[in-house]
């Protein structure tokens, strides 16, 4: 079966279009950060997600709503975790509201990185984007993400 089978339903082809739109961006976006920056998409995301921690109460994510940030299993984040961590990129201490807990931060040359990668995410997000927006059956998931970012702007 293909995306463009007749048999499939209408949920199961939407499912379908759904992953190859996914697929065809994160390769794109891995290729990009990886040639610009040695930078997995994922190492992207986890670094822009503790980047916008703050040391207030509630400020630092434990390690489960990072996982679900980044969408990885909790093991797979901490290793995820360790190897930007041996990078210099991350760093771990003990929660300060919390002392069973670990707390990551992104090290000064964890947002350098971060900073740097941006337009070529943002570029290679935007490219892969528009070749998706070629393909008939990707064209209205196009749309909807494009519909999603310009309603997440400040005004």
């Amino acid at each position: 079966m293909t995306a463009t089978d007749p048999a499939m339903t209408a949920l199961a082809h939407g499912w379908s279009a759904l992953s190859l739109l996914h697929g065809r961006i994160e390769s794109g976006v891995e290729r990009a950060l990886q040639a610009g920056h040695r930078l997995s998409a994922r190492e992207y995301s986890l670094l822009d997600v503790l980047s916008r921690q703050h040391d207030g109460e509630g400020g630092h994510l434990q390690m489960r709503q990072v996982a679900d940030s980044v969408v990885l299993s909790r093991s797979a984040t901490t290793r995820l975790v360790t190897r930007l961590e041996d990078r210099g990129l991350l760093s771990r201490h003990l929660c300060p509201t919390d002392r069973r807990g670990i707390c990551t931060d992104v090290t000064d040359d964890g947002l350098r990185l971060l900073e740097e990668a941006r337009p070529i995410h943002e570029t290679a997000l935007r490219e892969a984007l528009d070749r998706a927006a070629a393909d008939p059956a990707l064209a209205p998931l196009v749309r909807a993400v494009q519909h999603l970012r310009s309603e997440t702007r400040p005004a």
